[in-house]
């Protein structure tokens, strides 16, 4: 079975529908590419309050509550999220509501009120504030890393904006950037479920067929993969915990280490046979749960390991880390490990056929980033990868010269003084 099918309408908006006709619900998502990378300083937070905005009514459904009741009349709730490079419009619709589910996504893309501007400010600058502490210092890891690897970029800078600039945000510049990037060159509808790709198509053409735009301005390029110094931020809060995050700068989800990157972020950190949670919880007992996240955006990326230790143990943990990506570097992964994890992503993939949203989100982002990969492509993927190849990328990649780092939390000076040597010290 075709894994989705896709067509374009005259306007250029991409009309995709993924074919699951076993299931009892659907997913309508409408992909826009615009983020916080295509923002100036001075309108930073302007794509996540945008999106906001368009949740407080429209032209056909005049308030934030008849639309959310317009929503859950059709078996859904519409919920949307904002990130670099893109912004998600999605919801559950019952399969019998399609058409009206892609209704009122069309109302909502078209023909927003931009109503209760000051109500939705307050609500995002409390938004903002869950990152601060109560001096007004950034505490959300990612926020501080991001700031670390991509410094004087947009990449480097938190998706909600800055208070400044979220309280100085105008009316007209909210209009400005939704006539801008909301245009149908710049999104992708995808129906996910019991579908009929046709039907799907007509009734994308009676609510979009007249939607008007240009193409939008590219996004300020990175290009700053010169080598520079280890960098680690320090910020002091309350708690029972300390907070560490180390990430490392990649290249962009073209890359040829892609795969490679993708299959090492599960070996360091999926499910509890990964090698952080074997050392670290398992036989350290140093933390309850380490994470890793991969991040790869148009032309850079970011591996990220996230744990909460208690302070005296900051030093051990820090070290643990290191040892496992030095590991990575000197020693190829067993036949036996990089089978188990192999299968346990091969099982994922397929599971993922089974849940409307995955399927939507997959072909939706992979067409509008022009990263376009199907299950198929995925599983033939997977058997390229090799252990030579995986130690090859680790040892390019997950080096002292992209590693930057954030700890926030009770630490002592001690603590620091200790994981700065261990970190400068590093191969």
């Amino acid at each position: 079975m075709t894994e989705y099918l896709c067509d374009t309408l005259n306007n250029g908006l991409r009309v995709i529908s993924v074919p699951m006709p076993h299931h009892h619900s659907a997913e309508v998502m409408i992909y826009i590419g615009v983020g916080s990378r295509y923002e100036t300083a001075h309108k930073a937070g302007v794509s996540h309050f945008l999106e906001h905005m368009l949740f407080k009514g429209t032209e056909d459904f005049p308030s934030s509550l008849g639309l959310e009741r317009a929503f859950e009349a059709v078996g859904g709730s519409a919920n949307a999220a904002t990130d670099c490079e893109t912004t998600c419009f999605h919801s559950r619709v019952h399969p019998d509501h399609i058409a009206a589910g892609i209704g009122l996504f069309s109302s909502m893309m078209q023909r927003p009120l931009f109503k209760d501007i000051e109500m939705e400010r307050r609500v995002i600058l409390e938004e903002a504030m869950g990152d601060l502490n109560e001096t007004g210092h950034q505490i959300n890891s990612d926020n501080i890393v991001a700031s670390l690897l991509y410094p004087n970029h947009p990449l480097g800078k938190p998706t909600v904006g800055s208070r400044p600039a979220i309280e100085r945000l105008t009316l007209r510049q909210l209009q400005q950037h939704h006539a801008t990037y909301y245009t149908p060159h710049n999104a992708v509808l995808t129906v996910a479920g019991p579908v009929d790709h046709q039907q799907v198509v007509a009734v994308a053409k009676e609510h979009f067929g007249q939607w008007q735009g240009d193409g939008v301005p590219a996004p300020e390029a990175w290009t700053d993969f010169a080598a520079a110094d280890r960098a680690l931020r320090w910020v002091r809060d309350a708690g029972s915990q300390v907070s560490l995050q180390l990430a490392f700068l990649l290249p962009g989800r073209d890359s040829e280490h892609a795969v490679n990157l993708r299959v090492l972020r599960r070996l360091l950190g999926w499910g509890g046979m990964s090698r952080l949670m074997l050392r670290l919880r398992e036989e350290l007992g140093l933390t309850y749960a380490v994470d890793a996240a991969l991040a790869l955006y148009a032309d850079a990326g970011t591996l990220a390991i996230d744990l909460a230790v208690s302070a005296e143990n900051l030093g051990k943990a820090t070290t643990a880390i290191l040892e496992i990506i030095t590991e990575l570097h000197t020693t190829e992964v067993d036949d036996d490990e990089l089978d188990h994890i192999l299968n346990c992503y091969r099982c994922d993939l397929d599971y993922s056929r089974d849940q409307v949203d995955e399927m939507a989100l997959r072909y939706t982002w992979g067409e509008l980033t022009g990263s376009r990969r199907t299950i198929a492509d995925d599983l033939a993927g997977i058997d390229t990868v090799s252990a030579a190849g995986l130690r090859q990328t680790a040892r390019e990649l997950l080096s002292p010269t992209n590693l930057r780092g954030a700890i926030v939390g009770p630490y002592r000076t001690r603590d620091r003084k200790s994981v700065e040597k261990i970190i400068a010290d590093w191969l």
